[in-house]
Formats: structure tokens, C-alpha cells, sequence
């Protein structure tokens, strides 16, 4: 209430403002008169809107009913000032008061219009799943051969959605000829909530992830459905090809325009906090747009293990076995452009840092998978040819733009400018025992002796930390000054660019 308050009192100050300025050359010697008039005015818009519930909290009030409290409020001032001005000494026209109103009332209408919206777009909540911890689930049908009747179903079912050789290929890869294995395709859902549980020891999604409402409430379904190292099979469309399918359609550069279009739409603005759901209202979940990534890290937070992908001409298949409980599923996750990394800092404390997203959606739950399939990390804590980077991430990272944001760690004092670099988890321990307990004791640092020293194996990186925290626990100050201007040397003179 009183953060509304304060804000018509702002606008009122405005509107008198507006008036003085619009009426001084003509009255001058009224300027007095509109400042009375005005203060009049607020206090009976105050006293009217408290009466009318003006300033209820927008978070407790539907939207209409704080436009009829305004607009009962709107017109309470507006007759009362048409008819009962002209009867006082003030000597200022009725239209001066109609137009210190309607101003007021012009952006109150905006301020209750974005209070309401920003209500909407926060009320994004998903109901939460009660997961339980389970023992010895294991299949229950036995693995007995389908009936020919029985496979002409499963025949015609999967034709039906896509092609022959699709079919051929899961006929193969998900066993579909054994009775342990179900095929659905429902974009609802329905058809995987009536499944019984640990009945099947392999459920086949042909609905496309692209159309499927919900989908990590889906995979936490089927995670549910399935006993223990159950496999899953689901297929997508890739954005890879929505893009090479747009770019060929159109001509140049008409494609590009089209393409970045549709990309903002079905990427940008489903992950920023203001648009998501009034995207996902719109389009009821239908045609997104998505990433291996994002398919793969969903897969992963909802409790899945990716055994192999098959890619289908423009439809990817991946095949996954129930490995976990799925993480808490209480909040939708919505993506936005700046993001929060937990690392290791001072004394082990776990610190987060700030820094620009350049990763598609979800890469942080497949890591390990990343790093795995491409021979491990490299020195820089990243995976060689990582393709959960953008594009347009792989420049910012080239010139430093995505760590930008990492200055709000050295103001908040959880990093200092030169130090050695802050590591995930997953990276400190892969480190010597005894560099670790050297390197927490000592804040981490944005500008670090990588840049300097230009390691090119892990034995070459600790023996770059090693020197740099010997320096820095004998010289702190020195130390620092130092390596600050040979990094600066080495960005400058050599072309250091971030990995």
C-alpha cells in the first residue's frame, strides 16, 4: 500500500509539472493556484483510492478490480472538480483539474497494467510430484514374443506417426517384438498415466517432444512407470534442422530474417521470466524449438541415463534407461540471459558466480556426459568441440563477454581481480590433494595465471597455480600487481583470447 502511495504521489508531482510547464506562458500569475489545486487534488485522489481500495496489494486483487477501483476514483475527481471548482476562490479553469486527473489516471493505468502482468508472468508453478524412494522394483510382465495379431498393431500404430524404416529401426533397438515393451504416443500424457507401474521394461514415445505438453512432467512419468534401469525411447525434432529447412526455403537474405524471427519466438522469449508463460499460454507448448541439449539434459534431470541416439532423417531418436530419481520438479525452469554457477572458493566455501549464459538450456545436468563422449575435460575446464555452446557463445566466450557479469563477484569481494580461476566441483576434484588445500586458501581471482603461463596439460596448469600461490602467500600485493600487467601484456601483445 504505501509503495503505491508513494508512486501517485510521484505521478502527481509529474502531472503538475506537466501543466505548469504546458499553461506558464499564458498564466503566469496562476502557477500558484495550480500547485494548491494539485495538492488538493492528491489528497482527495489518496483519500478516495483508500476508500475505493485503490491500493490493495495487486498480488490479492484480480486485475478488473483494480481498474474499477481506479476508474471509480478517475471519476470521483473529475465531477467533483467540474462542478465544485468553479464555486472556489482558486481562480484556475476546470480544465487545468481534468487534465491533472487524466494524467494521473493515464499512467495508473500503466503502473496496474504492468503490476498485474508481472503477477501472471511469476505465476508459472508447476504442482510438485511427491517422489518416493523405491526398492527392488523390477519388471513384472514376462518377456514373452508378441503375437502376430499383436505385432500388426504395433506395425501399423508406428507407421501410422512415421515411416517404414523408422519402424525397422526400433523394431531392432527397442525390442518391440517382446511384450515388456510398450509403445505411446499422446501429447497429453493420458496414455502414459494409465500404464501401470513397473509393468513394462520398455516404453516407446512416438509423440515428438516438439508438440508434447510438459515435458519434463512427462519424463517424470514414465520415470515413475518404469522399474529400475528401465530404458525409455523418445524422438525430437532438432532445431539444426528447422534452421537448415528455413534457410533453404527463403532467399537471401529474406531466410535470415525468417529464421531469426522464428528463433526469437520459440527460443528467446519462452526463457525470459516476463514472456514464458504468456508463450507457453499462446502456443499450448506446440512447435518448439528444440536443442540435443536441451532433449538430452531434461532427459538427465528427470532421471535418465542416454545410452545412444539415432538420428532419422529430420527426427532424432535417444535411447535412455531410468538411472535416478528425478531432481525436485517444484519450479518450471526458465532460462533467462544471465545465469548462477556454483564453484569453489575460500576455505572450500561454495560461492556462485555470475556470468552470461552461452550454453543451451539444461547443459549443466549432462557435464559428465559431454565430457565423457569427447575423451574427458581439457585444462580449461571445458570439453573439446563442446556442442552445448551457442554460436553466438562461442564469440562471447572468445573475447570475455559472458564473464562481464563476474564483476558483481569482485564487488560483493567473493573473488579478487588476479588469482587462479574458480572451479566447479566436478574440476577441483579432479586436481592433486595438495594443490587443492593451496588453492582455498586464497580467494579466486578473474584474471588468473593461465593467461600468463599458457599451460597446455594438466601438469603444466598446477605447476602455473603451484608458482603463482607460493608467490602469492610470501608477496600478496606484489604478487598480484605483477601478474595483473603481464596478463595485460599477454591479451595485448599476444592475442590471449578466453577459451
Amino acid at each position: 500500500m504505501t509503495r503505491r502511495i508513494i508512486i501517485d504521489i510521484i505521478l502527481w508531482i509529474i502531472s503538475l509539472i506537466s501543466c505548469t510547464i504546458w499553461r506558464f506562458a499564458a498564466d503566469k500569475e496562476e502557477v500558484w493556484a495550480y500547485i494548491v489545486l494539485a495538492a488538493i487534488l492528491m489528497a482527495t485522489w489518496i483519500a478516495v483510492g483508500l476508500l475505493l481500495q485503490l491500493y490493495r496489494n495487486y498480488r490479492k486483487a484480480w486485475y478488473w478490480q483494480s481498474m474499477l477501483s481506479l476508474a471509480g476514483t478517475t471519476a470521483i475527481l473529475m465531477v467533483g472538480s467540474y462542478y465544485i471548482l468553479p464555486k472556489t476562490p482558486l481562480p484556475v479553469s476546470p480544465n487545468v483539474a481534468l487534465w491533472l486527473v487524466g494524467i494521473v489516471s493515464a499512467i495508473d493505468v500503466v503502473v496496474i497494467l504492468m503490476e498485474h502482468y508481472w503477477k501472471y508472468a511469476q505465476n508459472m508453478t508447476v504442482p510438485l510430484m511427491k517422489i518416493e524412494e523405491r526398492e527392488n522394483a523390477v519388471v513384472n510382465r514376462a518377456d514373452e514374443p508378441r503375437s502376430d495379431k499383436s505385432m500388426d498393431g504395433v506395425h501399423r500404430a508406428i507407421t501410422s506417426i512415421t515411416t517404414e524404416e523408422d519402424y525397422r529401426m526400433l523394431l531392432d533397438k527397442a525390442r518391440l517384438g517382446s511384450r515388456q515393451t510398450k509403445v505411446v504416443a499422446d501429447r497429453e500424457r493420458f496414455a502414459i498415466m494409465q500404464l501401470p507401474e513397473y509393468e513394462y521394461n520398455c516404453i516407446v514415445d512416438m509423440t515428438l517432444l516438439n508438440d508434447a505438453r510438459g515435458i519434463n512432467k512427462r519424463f517424470c512419468l514414465v520415470n515413475k512407470k518404469l522399474p529400475d534401469d528401465g530404458r525409455y525411447v523418445c524422438c525430437y525434432r532438432p532445431q539444426e534442422y528447422i534452421k537448415k529447412k528455413t534457410l533453404a526455403r527463403y532467399p537471401k537474405p529474406i531466410n535470415w530474417i525468417v529464421y531469426l524471427t522464428y528463433f526469437f519466438w520459440k527460443r528467446v522469449v519462452p526463457r525470459l521470466a516476463l514472456t514464458s508463460r504468456l508463450y507457453y499460454d499462446t502456443t499450448k507448448g506446440r512447435k518448439r524449438m528444440l536443442s540435443k541439449t536441451e532433449v538430452l539434459g531434461r532427459l538427465y534431470y528427470c532421471g535418465f541415463e542416454v545410452e545412444d541416439i539415432v538420428p532419422m532423417g529430420h527426427i532424432e531418436y535417444v535411447f535412455c534407461r531410468r538411472h535416478m530419481q528425478p531432481y525436485p520438479q517444484q519450479q518450471l525452469k526458465v532460462y533467462g540471459p544471465l545465469i548462477k554457477l556454483r564453484r569453489v572458493g575460500k576455505n572450500r566455501k561454495k560461492i556462485y558466480f555470475y556470468k552470461v549464459r552461452t550454453m543451451h538450456p539444461y547443459a549443466e545436468y549432462i557435464q559428465k556426459y559431454v565430457f565423457d563422449q569427447r575423451g574427458g575435460m581439457n585444462i580449461a575446464d571445458k570439453s573439446d568441440d563442446d556442442w552445448r555452446i551457442t554460436s553466438w557463445g562461442k564469440i562471447m566466450r572468445r573475447y570475455w563477454l559472458d564473464e562481464l557479469p563476474m564483476l558483481i563477484n569482485w564487488v560483493k569481494r567473493d573473488v579478487k581481480l588476479v588469482g587462479v580461476r574458480p572451479l566447479s566441483k566436478t574440476m577441483f576434484e579432479t586436481y592433486p590433494k595438495w594443490l587443492q588445500d593451496k588453492r582455498t586458501r586464497t580467494k579466486p581471482g578473474l584474471i588468473p595465471p593461465f593467461y600468463i603461463d599458457h599451460p597446455k596439460t594438466f601438469e603444466e596448469l598446477y605447476a602455473s597455480e603451484d608458482k603463482y600461490l607460493t608467490e602469492y602467500l610470501k608477496h600478496p600485493v606484489w604478487t598480484d600487481i605483477k601478474y595483473f600487467f603481464m596478463t595485460m601484456h599477454s591479451i595485448l601483445f599476444r592475442r590471449m583470447h578466453s577459451a
